[in-house]
């Protein structure tokens, strides 16, 4: 099919990539010719694992960058929106981006289409686009607005996207499910899955050759509520787990542990929990926002999500506490710290809480050395100049009162203890993502906190740091 995804940015980019892939001829519609003319010229703005290779595959073929709207429009027979929808002061979402393009799009509605909300949209979105394009005169029996919500996950979003849990689509009529139907036909069908250059299969994925992805059709009100939801629930299994991790520090227990133990409940299952700094990136901290919001205009106080962020906030503060009992003062202490982006897999830094936890660190006169695999470049955009950037986690490391881990990248759990104890001016590890075991840590002469674990204090540490103090 002929498809026309409008936006660049991370969902845009990932979907009109993964599309290509499944054999639509696909155009990206962005506003800003910078990014298009860096987009043809091969650059990949953003750190997402099988992009560059699927970009690299289609690009010019079956995927072209455009900054005409209507021509796309007219072009295609399905238009994905997939421009940003950023929070306001009161937590709504901002929809003038949406408006925008429905606006636009509404000019070269000249025979039937299917316009696709893409980007996570407050209820009610689907109505809304369909009167601003009917108000620009476009004729009622030439569209259809469907929602068709992403799940895509920083780090992993092109297979989340060809090896999905479910496919959710919301419409009004069979006519518009049957696009739908076809658009998706290459992964429900299983054809995508035998292909012998398709992207590999996670490993957390069943077969999709013996069970193709699921596709549930709802009307769009539903699908629009299906994603905030999905996001909410995430986010408070994430809250939940990180206050139990509290109590686990305060009794004695092992909160691995206890994920162990209720992980093994088939109704509850292991994902998601993971104690650690809470979460951040560019959804979790705005849907709730935005889903809050939802809630009231309907209504009804959803005092379960205020109290979910809540935890959320409580656990860097907590973090951060951790830090000061375990050097005492921070004024004038070196830290290196390992991690900036929200997650691994990524460079995304939105409200990454590493990163708000540098800036409080620096607030209470510490020193930063910090290294990222990926974030380094959005980061120093951001972060003051006194925060220094190494080229490495060893060299971020070296002469640190204390090494702080604040992102799970794999990279961070498999580095050498020996090499990094011998870098450091006290061996100690303060980690916020849980990523050592701390028998380990211990043998190798350090001094680790964890998350919800009772701490693996190394008895020659005081000893070694007054005889560093006497050299």
């Amino acid at each position: 099919m002929r498809i026309a995804v409008v936006g660049s940015g991370y969902v845009g980019l990932v979907t009109g990539a993964c599309f290509a892939d499944l054999g639509h001829e696909v155009v990206l519609v962005d506003n800003d010719e910078q990014k298009l003319e860096a987009l043809r010229a091969g650059e990949v703005p953003i750190h997402e694992k099988f992009l560059p290779e699927l970009l690299a595959r289609h690009r010019g073929h079956r995927i072209k960058f455009s900054g005409d709207l209507q021509a796309a429009t007219r072009d295609s027979q399905a238009i994905f929106i997939a421009v940003g929808t950023p929070p306001t002061e009161s937590g709504d979402a901002d929809m003038s981006y949406v408006e925008s393009v429905a606006r636009e799009i509404s000019g070269a509605v000249d025979d039937y289409k299917v316009v696709v909300e893409k980007s996570t949209v407050p209820v009610y979105t689907n109505e809304w686009i369909r009167t601003i394009i009917l108000r620009n005169g476009a004729h009622p029996d030439h569209f259809d607005i469907a929602s068709n919500p992403e799940f895509l996950r920083e780090g992993t979003a092109v297979t989340d996207f060809l090896y999905p849990d479910r496919i959710v689509v919301g419409v009004e009529n069979e006519r518009a499910a049957q696009v739908m139907r076809q658009i998706y036909d290459p992964l429900t069908s299983g054809w995508y899955y035998g292909r012998g250059d398709a992207i590999p299969r996670p490993d957390r994925a069943m077969s999709p050759t013996e069970v193709p992805p699921r596709l549930i059709v709802t009307s769009a009100k539903s699908a629009e509520l299906i994603k905030h939801a999905s996001n909410a629930f995430l986010a408070m299994k994430i809250s939940f787990i990180n206050a139990v991790a509290s109590i686990c520090e305060n009794v004695g227990a092992d909160v691995q542990q206890v994920c162990d133990g209720i992980g093994a409940d088939s109704r509850i299952g292991p994902r998601f929990l993971n104690p650690g700094i809470g979460y951040g990136g560019s959804c979790f901290p705005k849907d709730l926002l935005a889903f809050r919001a939802v809630a009231k205009e309907g209504g009804y106080d959803f005092r379960l999500l205020e109290e979910v962020i809540r935890i959320n906030e409580e656990q860097r503060r907590r973090f951060l506490k951790k830090v000061r009992s375990v050097l005492w003062t921070l004024r004038g202490k070196r830290l290196g710290v390992l991690g900036l982006a929200f997650k691994g897999g990524t460079d995304d830094i939105r409200e990454s809480p590493a990163l708000l936890l540098v800036e409080e660190l620096l607030r209470e006169g510490c020193r930063v050395c910090a290294y990222d695999p990926a974030a380094m470049d959005r980061a120093k955009e951001v972060l003051p100049d006194a925060v220094e950037l190494a080229p490495d986690a060893y060299h971020a490391a070296k002469g640190a009162d204390a090494i702080l881990i604040l992102t799970e990248w794999e990279e961070f759990s498999s580095l050498d203890l020996d090499r990094l104890r011998a870098l450091v001016r006290y061996p100690i590890v303060i980690d916020g993502r849980n990523l050592y075991d701390p028998a380990t840590m211990l043998e190798h002469g350090f001094s680790y906190y964890s998350v919800g674990r009772p701490p693996a204090l190394c008895e020659e540490a005081p000893a070694r740091a007054r005889a560093q103090e006497r050299a």
